[in-house]
């Protein structure tokens, strides 16, 4: 139930309820495709002339094609409509600390094409890079429409301003990206926190999630984010900024964070933790001799030598899976979502520390058992179409209403 604010409002008009049945087409195309006109008219009960109209208007804007005549017995044969997936596209970014990964896709979130580009200390330097490989992209392939860019970044993100807060990780602050890509390359661009990004790609293309309507995305990287949908919205707060659960401290004399708290769960659960005190207890066993830091191993080297059985990599990574547990019951006591999808490196060995997980989360939450943890594919980029879904859902979802 939405109380109907009173100091801001916007009656509903004509335009209002046309925007509402584009949509409403525009998703049964998404969902249902092919489909013919004859059934879009029947499942939404609008007239076939109403339907028409916006059939004609989205064919005209590129996001849908007709295709292939259908077969009946009698009567006129109808043509079959599909998003237009040939003509039709979207740029993703997936921004990380280390590299930034780009990718031009379908309406259906299908890879045309990927770059990626080393993620500049300087916000600046890197922007004017990044503009320089999208168009390069959309030059290289000048026979799709792009509708728009979607970006998705590590760090929070102002609700109206769409700018960069803060990304502790990267030191950055007060970053725009939405302003500066969209004058370089004249294309809207869609900017939110990565772990947001996840969400909607688990509420847009998540195949576990079907029929869910309370859900969080948990990214696992560099730090910890937490994408939050509720009643099949994004919860973002007044500001853009809620969800930061990885800056919420377990320990308030912990090791200090990136964000200038103590204790955070991101300095326990994330993966550059878990770098760090593998790397810590390699070097106590090693009498403390330290090794330069170009031999400092990488997380996907700490998982590698978990898979082989290296004892100080055991350690890390169950201590790590340990302390993701107790965020996770941390999680559930908060919101009490239907689901919980574990994103990034460390789901490639689920099956073995999901018993750790499970054990921590029954420790501090034992009412937890309607909520289901599960890991999404690492290799189905989730990051990465998260941020096409920031410009799908312009289109998609339903309009603001007061």
């Amino acid at each position: 139930m939405r109380k109907i604010n009173l100091s801001n409002f916007q009656v509903a008009k004509s335009e209002t309820a046309r925007d509402i049945n584009r949509r409403i087409i525009l998703n049964l195309i998404r969902t249902r495709q092919p489909i013919s006109r004859a059934d879009l008219a029947r499942l939404t009960d609008l007239q076939r002339s109403t339907v028409s109209l916006i059939i004609e208007q989205l064919i005209e804007e590129q996001w849908i094609t007709e295709g292939a005549l259908g077969h009946l017995p009698r009567g006129r044969k109808p043509r079959f409509l599909h998003l237009n997936s040939e003509r039709a596209g979207i740029i993703g970014v997936d921004v990380r600390p280390k590299l930034t990964t780009i990718a031009l896709t379908d309406l259906n979130a299908n890879f045309i094409t990927q770059d990626s580009l080393p993620t500049l200390e300087s916000a600046e330097e890197f922007l004017t890079v990044l503009a320089r490989k999208i168009k390069k992209m959309r030059d290289s392939h000048p026979q799709i429409f792009c509708e728009g860019i979607g970006v998705g970044v590590p760090g929070r993100v102002e609700r109206k301003s769409r700018k960069l807060v803060f990304a502790p990780n990267l030191g950055w602050r007060n970053v725009n990206f939405k302003d500066f890509l969209e004058t370089e390359t004249n294309l809207p661009v869609e900017v939110d926190n990565g772990a947001n990004s996840c969400a909607l790609f688990e509420l847009w293309f998540g195949k576990q999630s079907e029929g869910v309507h309370d859900l969080i995305a948990l990214t696992v990287s560099e730090g910890i984010g937490t994408g939050i949908i509720a009643n099949d919205q994004l919860l973002t707060g007044v500001n853009g900024m809620a969800g930061e659960f990885g800056h919420i401290s377990i320990n308030e004399n912990g090791p200090l964070c990136s964000c200038g708290n103590r204790g955070c769960w991101e300095v326990y659960a994330s993966n550059s933790a878990t770098v760090d005190y593998y790397s810590e207890t390699t070097v106590k066993s090693q009498n403390g001799r330290k090794t330069d830091d170009s031999m400092r191993p990488t997380f996907d080297d700490v998982l590698r030598l978990y898979e082989l059985g290296d004892a100080k990599a055991v350690e890390s990574v169950e201590r790590m899976a340990h302390y993701l547990g107790i965020g996770i019951a941390m999680l559930i006591t908060s919101l009490a979502p239907s689901l919980i999808v574990c994103v990034g490196e460390i789901t490639r060995v689920w099956e073995k520390i999901e018993p750790i997980i499970i054990q921590a989360v029954e420790e501090k939450n034992p009412l937890h058992t309607k909520t289901r943890i599960i890991p999404t594919n690492d290799q189905a980029y989730p990051r990465l179409r998260g941020s096409i879904a920031l410009i799908l859902q312009q289109h998609f979802v339903a309009p603001p209403v007061a």
